[in-house]
């Protein structure tokens, strides 16, 4: 993975289709607030701006943060993940759906519940274990280990999920705050 965030996003301007999850589940989040976790240069925001919702991308890279400045509808902000702190700064929400594509932070993921409104959808994605593996990369945390995200965070209920071989070895799934 990349560390030097800044470098990669200004070698590579042009962002890709929106993640699966957020194809396949984005029509499903009710009306309302989208946060986009480490959303990098937007492709998933650029999804949820385009079908009226609200967004706010959090980022730690200057350089996507810059490319994204002045869109319409679209909130930034500076934050890295990583920091012990960065839990404490999170927008409030609550957010009708929040997003966490190819990004793994075992204890954010946690965290969120709180943030999400009633029927609202926690969207994640990423790479399993396997692609690790693959990538001969396999003592790497950036990876979600086999069926990890079969286990919903505390107070959400699983809606969907899947794990297996998608131009790599992915995993996803999507969970709803039940309250209503």
């Amino acid at each position: 993975m990349p560390r030097d965030w800044d470098t990669f996003y200004r070698q590579n301007p042009a962002e890709r289709a929106p993640a699966f999850v957020v194809r396949a589940y984005g029509p499903l989040v009710p009306r309302g607030p989208v946060l986009d976790l480490a959303g990098g240069l937007g492709r998933n925001a650029r999804y949820f701006l385009q079908r009226g919702h609200p967004v706010t991308l959090v980022e730690r890279s200057l350089e996507a943060l810059r490319k994204l400045k002045g869109i319409r509808g679209l909130t930034l902000v500076e934050l890295d993940l990583e920091d012990p702190n960065a839990l404490m700064h999170l927008p409030k929400g609550p957010f009708a759906a929040i997003l966490m594509s190819y990004y793994v932070n075992r204890p954010l993921l946690k965290a969120l519940p709180p943030l999400l409104a009633p029927g609202g959808l926690l969207l994640v994605e990423g790479f399993s274990r396997r692609e690790a593996v693959r990538r001969n990369r396999p003592e790497s945390p950036f990876y979600w280990e086999p069926y990890e995200l079969l286990t919903p965070p505390p107070g959400l209920v699983l809606r969907a999920f899947g794990e297996g071989w998608m131009e790599g070895y992915r995993v996803f799934a999507v969970y709803q705050n039940p309250r209503p």
